[in-house]
């Protein structure tokens, strides 16, 4: 019998672990709560008092996902993720891991333009309203549209590839019932 035909997956070790299962459910939840801020500030009328609340809001939560996708990062090159072979084809453990990638550097990259977009207009970025990051680039309002405008189009990307991710895991879960989404779930069914 194939791990396909398994519902659970299979083996107690193709599940993460729980730090990588509680992290990428904590990037999850801060990424949502930064998504629903930038819409309101797309809605706040632009002299209000919430609208530098909202960009201070907006602005922390994204250092806290820089900050989160570090520790990530340093996390993973120290504790591997399991095989996705043989539960999946070549091509879709070419195009999940694409995907991760592409959702990690993105996620690395948005709070770094964002900063980069706040920091070369001049102002200095706060985070909470308690630790104050100073501008590290020369100001330059040219250099803050560039930012401004890759922050908007990794914007789109975000979205395109969350939903990609979120289809895919869904499709995982209750279609094919191969195990795939359990591994990420922050409790995974015992066996």
């Amino acid at each position: 019998m194939s791990p396909r035909d398994h519902p659970a997956g299979g083996r107690e070790s193709e599940v993460y672990d729980p730090i990588a299962r509680r992290v990428h459910w904590l990037n999850a939840i801060l990424a949502l709560v930064t998504i629903l801020l930038a819409w309101g500030i797309l809605g706040a009328p632009r002299h209000s008092a919430a609208r530098p609340w909202l960009i201070m809001l907006h602005g922390s939560f994204g250092i806290a996902i820089l900050a989160v996708m570090m520790f990530w990062a340093g996390w993973r090159s120290r504790h591997r993720s399991p095989s996705l072979r043989p539960v999946l084809t070549g091509i879709e453990v070419l195009l999940a891991r694409a995907t991760q990638w592409a959702i990690f550097l993105l996620f690395v990259a948005m709070p770094l333009s964002g900063y980069v977009s706040l920091a070369a207009a001049g102002k200095t970025v706060s985070f909470f309203g308690m630790i104050a990051i100073p501008p590290l680039v020369p100001q330059s309002d040219r250099l803050s549209q560039v930012a401004i405008a890759l922050h908007l189009c990794g914007e789109f990307m975000i979205y395109g590839l969350v939903a990609l991710h979120i289809s895919a895991a869904l499709m995982h879960g209750f279609i094919r019932r191969d195990g795939i989404l359990e591994r990420m779930l922050p409790q995974p069914p015992r066996r």
